[in-house]
């Protein structure tokens, strides 16, 4: 998993690919970068709509190549690897905005699936509460294992603009504020 959003534009090639020892001042041994981490296997590209032009052009020519050389070295690395991407920009649209390679969009763009929004399935909900009580019980130190029936209404009538991770964040705060073994409106700041 790479997280794209984390990368600062300078590093994202010796991420990606990799360098030799002495390709640069601090380079005291040779490093392999993410892609042939994932050789044989998947990367996951996550947040591919952050990546600057530079870096666009470099994967792009990853992508079609199936190589790529260390920084410092002569030699290309061949590579199988799967690549998947997300994103929660409209890439499209970045494409017309000139923001996002097209060339690099339609080679990524082979099976497009789109993930919707937890405001339009929120009878997932019930789930996704017991998962992140379960998760996140031990390292709160709570006995919390459920929540009050009409938490459940609650919870699926928020618009959850920021998807699972809101709703994990809400659920740890509510967590936090909760003095029993179960969770009340009044923990997650709802009116009773």
């Amino acid at each position: 998993v790479v997280d794209c959003t984390t990368i600062p534009a300078s590093l994202i090639e010796s991420e990606f690919f990799g360098y030799e020892k002495g390709a640069f001042t601090d380079a005291r041994e040779r490093r392999t970068g993410k892609f042939e981490e994932a050789n044989t296997g998947t990367i996951f590209l996550d947040e591919i709509g952050e990546l600057p032009p530079g870096a666009q052009t470099k994967l792009l020519r990853v992508l079609q190549e199936r190589e790529f050389t260390r920084i410092g070295s002569a030699a290309p690395v061949r590579i199988d690897v799967r690549v998947i991407a997300a994103t929660n920009k409209e890439l499209a649209s970045q494409v017309t905005a000139g923001v996002f390679r097209e060339d690099l969009y339609y080679r990524l763009n082979v099976l497009n699936l789109r993930v919707p929004p937890l405001r339009e399935h929120p009878e997932d909900i019930p789930a996704y509460l017991d998962h992140f009580l379960l998760k996140h019980r031990e390292a709160f130190g709570k006995t919390i294992t459920s929540a009050a029936p009409d938490v459940l209404p609650a919870l699926m009538k928020c618009p959850w603009k920021g998807n699972i991770r809101e709703l994990e964040n809400t659920i740890q705060r509510a967590m936090l504020n909760a003095s029993g073994e179960r969770l009340g409106l009044a923990d997650f700041g709802f009116p009773d």
